[in-house]
């Protein structure tokens, strides 16, 4: 069986593919995952700060 792995989306993306990368990995709509950005960053102010540290930190996806 193959493991699951996050990778930034190269079909689903609007800025760098982090949205639309833990969408893929859990199989979810991407427009929720973009919401919950926004309210983080809006409600908690560390929405922006996850968001940079997994656009640098997180693999491109091998499929591109």
């Amino acid at each position: 069986m193959e493991q699951k792995r996050f990778y930034l989306s190269t079909t689903d993306k609007k800025l760098a593919g982090v949205c639309g990368g833990i969408a893929e990995y859990f199989d979810i709509d991407p427009l929720l995952v973009r919401i919950a950005f926004v309210i983080l960053f809006l409600g908690y102010g560390c929405g922006l700060l996850v968001y940079i540290l997994l656009w640098l930190l997180a693999p491109k996806s091998p499929l591109s």
